[in-house]
């Protein structure tokens, strides 16, 4: 029965994804040399709660796109890919119409400035001055007040607008099968480009520590010989949460493993070790909610039109395979904790469920691994140490291992019975 259903899964998963746009899966495409790209060198802010000038210096001139969104009120600005150069912690603090302001990579070639506005703005004027008497190259944004109606009429407009795409190239397709029957297993680090998640007290940013980690992890598992390893980002850049799902369900992947670090606000205490996750509908308790809540405004962070994004296919086929997917997520989970333990510090509770949305592919087994806490300084010396990074990689891996050499015999019991 559960092999039928799953035929038929896969079956009805093909006929859907042929119906819908599908992301592009990570090929590694060489980036734009750094050095070749603008640099942007500082940004400020004038002005009140009536009108506000968002001012940043540029190496050179650059073309610039600006647009709003609702739900939360943002003032998204689009450029070519730029090297930002900027104070520590510029952005963090916000003035007028500005509560605070976030930049990075959010497509090959494409990088956007994020605006959290205090309420309701137009975007009055949006330029780019050539250098002149000395001074660099300005890319300047005027904001006014305007009440909820009028921002959303002009929210409404922008979005009819054409916006900047990714190349043709990394748009396209990959097969969904090949003749290799190694498992493909995918590994997501979390956050990237302009979505810096968990940022410890001493700067180090969550997607950069997650990043360094999967791409040890990814060689790895390749240098056994018995997997093939897809990446969602293998750089830093932003990947929207549906496209990492895309992802790993193009691909016909066989696990799915997001990794990332927390972090802890001085007023919510203190918390320590590593914690894998599986999908759940209820959290286990308050601190997974909480997660599971700030992972998934990670489209938010970046300034995605969630309008737009199209309906998760996931809920169609969802209730056809989510038992056998939750469970075969959840023996995961046991095989990987029982292998960090070996080397790991653990969280008091490291087996844990929320509902996270990277995590909803119905036909993926699929877990969120919490390596640590970047607000603890223990943890954070772990995760930055080549030597614990190196051994809880071949634990991960060790796990993995364990739980394809099961499913396999599994199969040829069910195979033999029949």
């Amino acid at each position: 029965m559960v092999r039928r259903a799953s035929l038929f899964l896969a079956a009805v998963c093909s006929v859907l994804l042929a119906t819908v746009t599908l992301g592009a899966a990570q090929v590694r495409p060489a980036p734009a040399t750094p050095l070749s790209n603008p640099i942007a060198t500082d940004a400020r802010l004038a002005g009140d709660r009536k009108q506000t000038r968002f001012v940043v210096d540029l190496s050179k001139k650059v073309d610039m796109r600006a647009f709003t969104l609702a739900n939360p009120y943002r003032v998204i600005i689009d450029l070519p890919q730029i090297t930002f150069r900027l104070p520590k912690k510029t952005g963090e603090r916000g003035r007028g119409l500005v509560k605070a302001f976030r930049y990075g990579l959010v497509m090959p070639g494409g990088s956007r400035i994020v605006i959290d506005a205090a309420g309701p703005v137009r975007v009055e004027r949006a330029f780019v001055l050539d250098p002149a008497d000395g001074l660099p190259a300005r890319l300047v944004l005027d904001l006014a007040a305007v009440d909820r109606k009028t921002f959303l009429r002009a929210a409404a407009i922008d979005n009819r607008l054409p916006r900047a795409q990714p190349r043709r190239a990394e748009r396209a397709a990959v097969p969904m099968a090949d003749r290799d029957p190694r498992p493909i297993i995918v590994l997501d680090p979390g956050h990237g480009g302009i979505d810096s998640g968990a940022r410890a007290p001493s700067g180090e940013q969550e997607k950069t520590i997650v990043l360094e980690f999967a791409l040890i992890l990814r060689d790895r598992l390749e240098q056994t010989g018995q997997f093939r390893v897809v990446m969602t980002r293998s750089d830093d850049r932003f990947i929207k949460l549906a496209e990492r799902i895309r992802i790993a369900r193009q691909r016909g992947a066989q696990l799915f493993v997001s990794i990332h670090c927390d972090a802890l606000r001085r007023r919510d205490g203190t918390a320590e070790g590593a914690t894998v996750y599986t999908l759940s509908e209820r959290a286990s308790d308050a601190q997974a909610a909480r997660l599971a809540e700030v992972e998934n405004k990670a489209d938010v962070i970046a300034g995605v039109d969630l309008s737009a994004e199209p309906n998760d296919i996931a809920d169609i086929l969802i209730d056809l395979a989510r038992r056998e997917t939750k469970n075969y997520s959840t023996q995961f989970a046991h095989l990987l904790v029982n292998q960090l333990r070996k080397t790991a510090r653990l969280h008091k509770n490291p087996l844990k469920s929320a509902g996270f949305k990277v995590l909803t592919a119905p036909d993926v087994p699929s877990v969120l691994v919490e390596l640590g806490y970047v607000s603890s300084r223990d943890d954070l010396k772990q995760l930055t140490s080549d030597e614990w990074r190196s051994k809880v990689s071949d634990r991960i891996v060790r796990a993995i291992q364990t739980f394809f050499a099961r499913r396999l015999a599994g199969s040829e019991a069910r195979a033999g019975a029949n």
